[in-house]
């Protein structure tokens, strides 16, 4: 074919082009549906006569079963197999303790070492393992996930041009410089690219990548809070204000050695000082829900629920310390774990008529009684001048009261199974921690991490080796592991497959790159290698980053010799360029984070417009002073 010639199909296909961009840019339709019509389009208009080559009906949806998807399916189930077992939840507390709770300290620290992560592994995998931890410090710290979310997915597509082996592109660089060589001189001929060759290009842009967003952040990032979960979405003494009126607080309260209070039970301090303790910590154990005739023993930490003031002026009596911030107790009281839930009393209950200090809530139930509302009064051991901590513990429960309780997911999930009382709260996680599961967890994702790196087993069969292995030690259940993928994102990046395909198979990326190379003939070689980037960027966004490597390479490779350049440094600049892919989510990472961060392509455009053009600078310039 003549790729100086536009034929028809060309002509529809950069139709197609721009009406996919359109719909991108304004979401007239969800971006995941726009790219389902875009398939189905391309499948319909390959009937038509001439235009065969948009797309080959027989192999439409072969993007479903590629190797890119059902590696983005099987990442994503290794991902919630480790979260499942409370492993990513102790990385986030890790990154919490050194990192604290302001954006500024937290994105360097997620951003760096996603970046390095994927620097041996595919940047979509280490995206999605890090997806989970980066949900739970958002919880924990409060930060929207659409703050944290970008600078990750776009510091892992980054971290893939540190090595070789970082990104697809890297790793067919060498194969395609073999090839080309057969067909150059002897005297351009190229050498094979260093495992660390590209260490100092993939370092600037990490690092280039994280400061970033670390300095314009607070303009680029958006601030979008997703869902309207009353109970598990917001602070305890938030919801407690908001539904009941109750002002408090959770507080960490420090209790030091021989303490003067050391002696009495939670329930003398509870009724004394009209404050709930929600949970205890001494000797590195935590107890969620005390009773409440637990003794003190110092030192120990109390996580107490009241108004601040108050507790603080307390512990002033007592010579206590107050925190700032939850520290034992952050991840038990984050809302993913814990939080306040609402149950009705049966008629049939046995509780009906016995008090809660006789029922025992807290050892029985795992609840601790924050209000008991009837007959439009609520009582409440916090923030109730009428009522005190003794009150509500003596009130005898009546048929039809709703209790507002603090209680763990978990338990109020069993909660749920008995007949007892009616679970009001639906909207909670429902999710059944393994910690027990912790070893096979780590074995599996350890087994398909040592096939993708020391053996040639092809990527999406490594990670899934990893996925069928946990799901086999029923680290997850088979329908705990469908839940644990985005099917949005699997349908955006199978269904735009054939687009690229078609892009290709018609010659229209061919086409366009000898318009480019025309229109540059004759420039200096720094502008040519710049010229290549730019057209790599643009092929990147449109197609495969494989596609546009395998495309451009060859194309490199002979403007860079009729130019006097080094064609080695063209080759590198194009399979660097092809992750530079930002201004909208058809890279894969993008795709991954779009969901769960509730992005839109306008966020990409604003976001990603800035990055595109602060890569194109740092590599340019890291390449031409490096090599």
């Amino acid at each position: 074919m003549d790729v100086a010639v536009l034929t028809f199909e060309m002509i529809v296909v950069l139709a197609v082009l721009g009406l996919t961009v359109l719909l991108f840019v304004t979401e007239f339709f969800r971006i995941d549906f726009t790219a389902i019509l875009i398939m189905v389009l391309l499948g319909i208009l390959s009937q038509f006569p001439s235009m065969e080559n948009l797309a080959d009906p027989q192999h439409l949806f072969d993007g479903f079963a590629s190797n890119a998807v059902i590696s983005i399916i099987a990442v994503m189930i290794i991902g919630a197999g480790l979260d499942r077992t409370g492993l990513m939840s102790k990385v986030a507390a890790t990154i919490l303790k050194y990192g604290g709770r302001t954006e500024k300290r937290i994105i360097p620290i997620i951003s760096g070492t996603v970046g390095f992560i994927s620097s041996f592994m595919q940047n979509v995998g280490a995206a999605a393992l890090f997806l989970p931890v980066v949900s739970r410090i958002s919880v924990r710290t409060g930060l929207p996930l659409s703050r944290l979310l970008m600078p990750m997915g776009f510091c892992a597509i980054l971290g893939g041009t540190m090595t070789m082996v970082g990104s697809s592109p890297l790793i067919l660089l060498n194969d395609l410089i073999v090839t080309a060589n057969q067909s150059l001189p002897k005297h351009n001929e190229m050498q094979p690219f260093g495992l660390f060759s590209v260490t100092p290009v993939g370092l600037a842009l990490v690092l280039s990548g994280i400061l970033y967003f670390v300095f314009f952040g607070r303009w680029v990032l958006p601030s979008r809070v997703l869902g309207d979960d009353r109970t598990s979405g917001q602070a305890v003494g938030e919801y407690l204000k908001q539904t009941y009126g109750l002002k408090s607080d959770i507080v960490e309260v420090r209790f030091p050695a021989g303490n003067l209070l050391e002696g009495q039970t939670f329930r003398d301090i509870m009724q004394a000082h009209n404050l709930y303790i929600i949970g205890s910590a001494r000797d590195g154990r935590r107890y969620m829900t005390p009773p409440v005739d637990t003794k003190i023993e110092t030192p120990c930490r109390l996580a107490i629920l009241g108004r601040r003031k108050v507790i603080e002026e307390v512990a002033g009596w007592y010579g206590l310390d107050v925190l700032d911030d939850l520290d034992v107790f952050a991840e038990d009281f984050a809302p993913t774990v814990a939080g306040v839930g609402e149950v009705v009393v049966r008629p049939t209950s046995p509780v009906v008529g016995k008090t809660p200090l006789e029922v025992a809530m807290r050892r029985t139930y795992g609840m601790s009684l924050l209000a008991v509302h009837r007959a439009g009064q609520t009582y409440s051991l916090v923030e109730t001048q009428e009522h005190t901590a003794d009150d509500i513990l003596n009130i005898p429960l009546q048929a039809g009261d709703t209790l507002a309780v603090f209680t763990t997911w978990e338990a109020l999930a069993r909660l749920a199974q008995r007949r007892d009382f009616v679970v009001v709260t639906s909207d909670f996680p429902r999710e059944e921690m393994r910690p027990k599961k912790v070893g096979w967890a780590l074995v599996f994702f350890l087994i398909a991490l040592s096939l993708i790196l020391f053996t040639d087993v092809r990527l999406s069969l490594a990670l899934l080796v990893g996925a069928a292995g946990m799901i086999a030690t029923q680290v997850l259940r088979i329908d705990e592991a469908y839940e644990a993928v985005s099917w949005q994102t699997v349908f955006l990046l199978a269904s735009l497959i054939p687009l690229g395909q078609a892009v290709q198979h018609t010659g229209t990326a061919a086409w366009i790159a000898h318009q480019v190379v025309s229109l540059l003939d004759g420039w200096p070689i720094w502008s040519l290698q710049l010229g290549v980037a730019i057209l790599a960027t643009v092929f990147t966004l449109v197609m495969s980053n494989v596609g546009a490597t395998v495309l451009l390479v060859p194309l490199a490779v002979s403007i860079a010799v009729q130019a006097g350049g080094d064609p080695a440094i063209f080759a590198l600049t194009v399979a660097i360029s092809t992750s530079n892919s930002f201004l909208i989510p058809t890279h894969q990472v993008n795709a991954l984070i779009m969901g769960p961060a509730g992005y839109k392509v306008a966020d990409f455009v604003r976001s990603g417009g800035i990055m595109t053009v602060i890569f194109l600078i740092v590599s340019m310039t890291v390449m031409n002073l490096v090599y």
